[in-house]
């Protein structure tokens, strides 16, 4: 049970979010049980998606940039024959059609969608338009127009077909809008379709096989497998400190690349590294002008 004592928790839980819950619900419910310091998460989920949420916890919380920027993974289903308000089963159906594809059909048009492509996300979405929520707009029946604008599609691939839908995973970057997707794959079939599924299998670093079955913390605290800080940061380069650096980059002071192992030395400019001491994650740095330059400290 939460107390007014905060604990000192850093690093991320994963969770495995439940069907009709949203991300902000999961948050208040572990703010409640688990009591940290801090706590937020990286990419938010529907509703109606399940899946990989990360829940950065105490100083992992300044990590969760480098969560949203990396590439997500989803498994989802489509299916034909509407378009509904919200582009999911949830929105109650604007257009139908009886013409349903073929999974020839569906596999060629796979290829339109694959790389640099433009997209206009949901009218229920939480973009802001005029300092308002879009989905604040779309419910109280105002019209709202997005732009389109470019997302990245790295892989997409079908899973199994059937005449009313079809199953598909897409490895996609940041700001892309499955639903909109699953959408446009309908047009562009003729046959029109919405979101019916939708589970995010990665996040970032981060795999379903690590995720927290959330029902574990609906009445009482279960052990908590809570992954270190740096994790969220992958094969990021880190910089093994000595007390005398450590202690000079704590203070704000520059280190010269003259100093510095050849591993990092010979890196790019403007390359974020970890800077390790003591066996812990500290903060980062980035390589600037013939120096290592604190650029966010944990502390």
């Amino acid at each position: 049970m939460s107390t007014n004592t905060k604990n000192q928790i850093d690093g991320w839980l994963i969770i495995d979010k439940p069907y009709g819950m949203g991300s902000t619900d999961v948050v208040g419910k572990l703010k409640w049980s688990l009591s940290p310091t801090k706590i937020g998460h990286a990419g938010t989920l529907d509703p109606l998606a399940t899946g990989v949420l990360p829940i950065a916890l105490g100083k992992a919380t300044k990590l969760i940039p480098y969560v949203m920027d990396g590439a997500k993974i989803y498994e989802f289903q489509v299916t034909w024959g509407a378009e509904t308000e919200t582009d999911d089963m949830e929105g109650a159906k604007i257009k139908t059609t009886d013409k349903r594809p073929t999974e020839e059909e569906v596999r060629a048009v796979l290829k339109r969608f694959i790389g640099v492509i433009e997209q206009i996300p949901p009218a229920y979405s939480a973009l802001k338009i005029n300092g308002k929520r879009a989905y604040d707009l779309a419910r109280t029946g105002q019209e709202v127009s997005l732009k389109a604008r470019a997302v990245q599609i790295e892989k997409l691939e079908l899973l199994s077909f059937c005449e009313a839908c079809a199953d598909f995973r897409v490895v996609c970057g940041k700001g892309t809008y499955v639903r909109s997707l699953g959408r446009d794959i309908g047009r562009a079939l003729g046959c029109l379709g919405y979101i019916s599924v939708l589970r995010r299998v990665a996040c970032g670093p981060f795999r379903v096989e690590q995720a927290v079955d959330f029902t574990l913390f609906q009445e009482k605290q279960s052990n908590v497998s809570v992954l270190p800080m740096n994790y969220a940061l992958g094969a990021m380069k880190a910089l093994i400190c000595s007390e005398g650096m450590w202690q000079r980059l704590k203070q704000g002071q520059r280190l010269s690349l003259k100093e510095m192992p050849d591993d990092v030395r010979s890196l790019k400019e403007e390359t974020v590294i970890q800077l390790i001491w003591n066996g812990q994650l500290m903060g980062l740095a980035k390589i600037r002008l013939g120096g290592v330059h604190p650029y966010r400290i944990f502390t």
